[in-house]
């Protein structure tokens, strides 16, 4: 026996009465739930890019509601006992899953009546709406007029009804994307802009959608992504971007129109500010470098190893100059690692004669990490940043073995 859809025929309806036909145990992860079947629901299955409702069933809280073929499944976090049972809708879930649906509907039908751009897929999330649409990139001048051209419709209060017919008769009423399944389907008509198929649930009429907010679109394979909200999301995401753009008005001392300009000026700031800080680090870098070289006495014909670990106070980029002046002056090796990250460069002077990216694969086989290099160049990362004073003391050790 197939469950009765409540739904198809009153989306609005939020309690009913059926009879549970079965009731048997299945497992969600480490829970046990309970799978049950009624004659008649008013509970919406997940399908169709629309999420599932929630509600109760008795005392039971439905936590998943699942199309079965003719059947559907409701997941209860009891037992259920067979014979009759009350059950409701989660109203706020329902209602914002109704307006979000009917929105697509409608902003899908725009898109494709005025530019053009087919919606081949929806997806309703828990905070925000995505349809993908196929063609050229929408532009923001067509996201904004499918936008606008949507929310006129909306402003004009227009009926909402389902209508059931065969995909020949529907075909011949201009229906927006034509399906091929026979029998008789289930479409919902938005009065003068819209005809589709659809088995979900919908708002009585456009009123009701509250407003269309389009956010933005990004390239999804060979697709575009649009995403928006309706409704009472719409709302809230209205008033969580103003919240937003006011705080970070007031972080940049302006005017909310000013965020963009002001944005602008203190980014180019900062990179000016980046700019010189990378200066002044290269001119210390090569003073100290200087400094290391006049007090580094020559070895073993010739050959200056400098090995040294530094604190959390000493900037990657500084480390990276500083062994890059080292390398410069002939016959000199520098061995150098930073204890809070536990990065190690290894770099030489082709004079000197070694090998420091095999120096550092010797390293790393007693110390575990991952680097390599070249043969006058070599970078790695200690596993255990604590070991970096260990690693330069074998490197030196190797170096001089």
């Amino acid at each position: 026996m197939a469950t009765r859809r409540l739904y198809y025929d009153d989306s609005y309806q939020r309690d009913f009465s059926a009879q549970v036909l079965s009731c048997e145990p299945e497992m969600h992860g480490i829970r046990t739930m309970w799978s049950a079947v009624l004659d008649c629901t008013a509970l919406y299955p997940e399908s169709g890019g629309q999420p599932h409702d929630l509600g109760k069933l008795g005392e039971a809280n439905v936590v998943e509601v699942r199309d079965d073929g003719e059947d559907i499944l409701h997941i209860v976090d009891r037992e259920l006992p067979l014979g009759s049972v009350a059950g409701c809708v989660d109203w706020a879930r329902r209602f914002d899953h109704m307006q979000q649906h009917t929105g697509q509907h409608l902003l899908s039908a725009m898109f494709q009546e005025r530019y053009g751009r087919p919606t081949v897929s929806f997806h309703l999330g828990a905070d925000v709406c995505t349809i993908d649409l196929r063609g050229p990139e929408p532009t923001p001048e067509i996201l904004e007029g499918a936008e606008r051209a949507s929310n006129q419709i909306i402003s004009e209060d227009r009926p909402i009804t389902v209508r059931y017919g065969t995909a020949e008769q529907f075909a011949e009423l201009g229906i927006r994307k034509e399906v091929q399944r026979v029998g008789i389907l289930r479409a919902l008509e938005i009065e003068g802009a819209d005809l589709q198929p659809c088995g979900g649930t919908h708002v009585r009429d456009t009123a009701q959608i509250g407003i269309i907010l389009v956010r933005r679109c990004t390239k999804m394979r060979q697709d575009w992504r649009v995403e928006f909200v309706c409704g009472r999301r719409a709302a809230r995401v209205a008033r969580h971007e103003f919240q937003l753009l006011h705080r970070a008005a007031e972080a940049l001392g302006c005017a909310p129109e000013d965020v963009p300009a002001s944005l602008q000026r203190t980014l180019g700031e900062r990179d000016a500010h980046f700019k010189n800080a990378r200066s002044l680090l290269q001119r210390l870098a090569e003073s100290d470098a200087a400094a290391v070289l006049r007090a580094a006495p020559a070895g073993e014909k010739g050959v200056r190893v400098i090995a040294r670990v530094f604190g959390e106070e000493t900037q990657p980029e500084y480390l990276n100059s500083f062994a890059t002046q080292l390398a410069k002056a002939e016959k000199t090796v520098a061995l150098l690692g930073r204890s809070v990250c536990g990065h190690l460069i290894f770099a030489q002077h082709s004079s000197a004669g070694k090998d420091v990216n095999a120096l550092l694969k010797q390293v790393l086989a007693e110390i575990p990490g991952k680097g390599g290099g070249t043969r006058d160049f070599a970078r790695g990362k200690l596993a255990d940043a604590t070991q970096a004073g260990k690693a330069v003391a074998a490197a030196e050790r190797l170096v001089h073995g």
